[in-house]
């Protein structure tokens, strides 16, 4: 379960639970760990034939599939590769699903970043404070928000309804995640826009999953 912890071991914890959370992603085969020479032409903007060329010249680290003749390149060696060409890393964020974290605990916001991070089919951005979401949402566009629903400067319903007025993120979806919205308020929240509440604390495998149903990552 990933939730807020107690006492001195906080960071001990937190981390723990970081570990916990990408293992198990990796187990689930969620993570994208190795690409194909197509995939990798694809994010590099070059062609598939220079992308052999450069792997068979061990320009581009990689391995055979065994008992055939297929190329794959592991994320680590093509994220070498792109730095040494000068190659945007952007590039390899392409496809990946805009995410939009708005919760005032650092903590929280920094689990969540890793895990969706390392998720690997995730772009992430945190907002700390409904200004800086309002902000956030306009320039990143993203294609969902997490969103705590007890703000510094505004609560939830308000950052739903900004959100569902705004035509160019018609697409968008809206996760609440609080430890402290009663049912009348989730209703209100739903109401409001929201496609769904998750109450703190939450197991992060099931958070995954129901973004990935919305968003279809």
């Amino acid at each position: 379960m990933l939730q807020h912890p107690p006492g001195g071991d906080s960071a001990d914890a937190g981390a723990a639970a970081v570990a916990e959370a990408l293992d198990a992603a990796k187990r689930g085969g969620n993570m994208k760990s190795v690409y194909t020479t197509g995939e990798v032409a694809e994010i590099c903007s070059i062609s598939q034939q220079t992308v052999i060329r450069c792997f068979d010249s061990g320009r581009l680290k990689g391995f055979r599939v065994p008992g055939s003749k297929f190329r794959r390149i592991p994320r680590e060696s093509l994220l070498a590769f792109m730095r040494e060409n000068n190659i945007p890393l952007e590039n390899l964020a392409a496809g990946k699903k805009r995410v939009l974290i708005v919760d005032d605990d650092a903590e929280i916001v920094s689990m969540m970043s890793d895990i969706l991070a390392g998720d690997g089919r995730f772009e992430v951005r945190t907002a700390s404070n409904g200004f800086d979401a309002g902000a956030q949402t306009k320039e990143f566009r993203p294609d969902i928000v997490l969103l705590d629903y007890m703000l510094p400067d505004i609560n939830g319903n308000i950052v739903c309804q900004r959100i569902r007025s705004d035509p160019e993120l018609s697409g968008t979806r809206i996760i609440i995640v609080s430890g402290a919205a009663r049912e009348a308020e989730v209703a209100m929240l739903r109401a409001a826009g929201a496609d769904d509440f998750v109450k703190k604390p939450f197991d992060i495998m099931q958070l995954l999953n129901r973004m990935v149903e919305l968003v279809g990552a």
